[in-house]
C-alpha cells in the first residue's frame, strides 16, 4: 500500500511538472522573440531537437510512424499546428488570454468526437460547451458578455491551438491501437514539419521571418529543448500511472502557473473580464473531465 501510494504521488508530482513546464514557457518564447528567434524558429529547432533524442532513444520510432502514416498523418498535421499556433500566441500576445482561449477546446472536443468518433452529443455536453462559450466572450468582451471576433493575431492563433489540440486528442483516442512510439515521434515531428511550411509562407507574402541571433539564444534553445524533453517524460510518467480524469485536473496547474509567472513578470494583465472568463473555461474543463467521455482527458 505504501508502495502504491508512493508511485501515485510520484505520478501526481511528474504531472505537476509537465504543467509547470509549459506553464513557463511564455518565458523563453518571449525571450527568444526579443532576442533573434522568433516562435516559429524556436518551434523548428526545440522539437527538432526533441524529435532527435525520441529518435535516439527509439530508433523503430521513426518507421512505427511511417508504416501506420495513413492513420497518423492528421494527429501530426494537428499536433504541428497545435504548437505553432500556441508558441506564436504566446510569444506575440498576452500570456493570460492566451492560455485560458487555449484551453476553450473541451468546448471543440464535443464536435470533434462526434464527427470523427461518433460519440453522442448529450445535454451535459452542451451545457459545458455553452459555459466556455460563455468564458470566451467574457475574455474578449472585456468583461461583457458579446461575441466580439478575436481583435489579435494572437487571441485568434491560441483559438486555433485549442482547436488543433482538441483535434490532436480526439485523434489519438481514435488511433490508440496504433504504437505509442510512433505516436509519440509524431507529436514531435508534427512542429518540425509545419512550422517550416509556415515560415516559407510569411517569406513568400512579403513577411520574412527574419533569423539573427544572438550567440546566448542558443543557449536558451538547448535549456528549453531539455525542459521539453523532461516535461514529455514526466507527462508519460504520469499517464501510465494516473487516472485520465485525475491527470487532466492536474494539467489544469498550467493555467495557474502561467497566469502567475506572467502577472508577476508584467507580461500580463488580469482584468475582471478575464478572471470570470477564465472561471468559467476552468470550470467547462473539469466538467468535462468528470462528466463525459467528451472530455479533452
Amino acid at each position: 500500500m505504501r508502495q502504491t501510494s508512493s508511485v501515485t504521488a510520484l505520478a501526481a508530482l511528474a504531472a505537476l511538472t509537465n504543467a509547470s513546464v509549459w506553464g513557463f514557457s511564455w518565458y523563453p518564447l518571449k525571450w527568444l522573440e526579443a532576442h533573434g528567434i522568433a516562435s516559429l524558429w524556436a518551434t523548428t529547432f526545440v522539437f527538432g531537437a526533441s524529435a532527435l533524442a525520441v529518435l535516439a532513444a527509439r530508433p523503430a520510432a521513426a518507421r512505427a510512424l511511417w508504416l501506420h502514416r495513413g492513420a497518423l498523418g492528421w494527429m501530426v498535421f494537428a499536433a504541428g499546428m497545435t504548437n505553432a499556433c500556441f508558441n506564436t500566441a504566446l510569444a506575440t500576445g498576452d500570456v493570460v488570454r492566451s492560455v485560458l482561449l487555449f484551453y476553450l477546446m473541451p468546448m471543440w472536443v464535443v464536435g470533434l468526437a462526434r464527427w470523427l468518433l461518433a460519440e453522442p452529443i448529450t445535454l451535459a455536453a452542451l451545457a459545458r460547451t455553452a459555459l466556455a462559450l460563455a468564458g470566451a466572450m467574457l475574455v474578449l468582451g472585456d468583461g461583457q458578455l458579446r461575441m466580439p471576433l478575436p481583435d489579435s493575431w494572437s487571441d485568434a492563433l491560441a483559438i486555433a491551438a485549442g482547436f488543433f489540440f482538441g483535434l490532436n486528442n480526439v485523434l489519438l483516442r481514435k488511433h490508440a491501437a496504433t504504437p505509442q512510439e510512433a505516436r509519440a515521434f509524431g507529436m514531435f515531428i508534427g512542429a518540425v514539419v509545419i512550422a517550416p511550411m509556415v515560415i516559407a509562407g510569411m517569406a513568400i507574402i512579403g513577411k520574412p521571418l527574419l533569423l539573427s541571433p544572438q550567440p546566448v539564444a542558443w543557449l536558451v534553445i538547448g535549456l528549453f529543448t531539455v525542459a521539453v524533453l523532461i516535461g514529455n517524460l514526466a507527462l508519460q510518467y504520469g499517464a501510465a500511472h494516473l487516472p485520465a480524469n485525475v491527470l487532466s485536473v492536474l494539467m489544469l496547474a498550467e493555467i495557474l502557473v502561467a497566469t502567475l509567472s506572467s502577472w508577476l513578470a508584467g507580461a500580463a494583465s488580469i482584468t475582471q473580464g478575464v478572471v470570470l472568463g477564465g472561471a468559467c473555461i476552468v470550470c467547462a474543463s473539469v466538467l468535462a473531465i468528470f462528466t463525459g467521455r467528451n472530455s479533452a482527458a
